[in-house]
């Protein structure tokens, strides 16, 4: 019962570190990467699809994105899905591909995206204690329901508070690593 608990709260840890290392992906940091662009869904016949279904993406210079859409009919779209984004670019469109010059970044946005790459970090903070919530309920519903003894619920407990400590580290860890990223000029 102990080990099945400890196994969907792990599972669910670890999804929510994944997503706030996907969330960090796609910020800007005043280096060009595909990442940015790649989540943008665009408007394809009715439909919102994902960037890099429709299209290339790569990164020639330190400052510059391209994207080669498969069919250059979807140019306009996909540089409507970059205009109407949060990331704050204008793309330059020669009829074939799309350019994306990524501007240095001054130090008042680089504060803005350090407050919001926090900002994230505690939504991970906030998710994983969920989770840890969510399975002592369940450890507490097997002890009532006589399914475990009480010795076994305090250790789940620990258990649990373990795994909590150990991700939310990770998540610090990420976080460190994202904000040294964003401060570098």
């Amino acid at each position: 019962m102990i080990d099945d608990v400890k196994a969907e709260v792990e599972g669910k840890m670890k999804k929510a570190l994944e997503s706030l290392r996907h969330d960090f992906m796609g910020m800007r940091t005043g280096r060009a990467s595909p990442a940015i662009v790649e989540p943008l869904k665009v408007e394809y016949y009715g439909a919102p699809t994902p960037l890099q279904q429709l299209a290339t993406i790569s990164v020639p210079e330190a400052r510059l994105i391209v994207i080669k859409p498969h069919d250059p009919s979807t140019i306009k779209a996909i540089e409507k899905a970059i205009l109407a984004s949060e990331l704050g670019l204008t793309p330059n469109n020669d009829g074939k591909m799309i350019r994306l010059n990524i501007p240095s970044m001054t130090e008042e946005s680089r504060k803005k995206m350090v407050k919001l790459v926090k900002q994230r970090n505690e939504e991970a903070h906030v998710a994983i204690r969920n989770i840890r919530h969510q399975g002592m309920k369940d450890l507490e519903e097997y002890e009532k329901e006589k399914m475990i003894t009480e010795d076994d619920l305090k250790r789940g407990k620990e258990m649990l508070q373990k795994l909590t400590d150990k991700y939310v580290e990770e998540a610090n860890a990420l976080t460190a690593k994202k904000e040294e990223e964003v401060m570098a000029v």
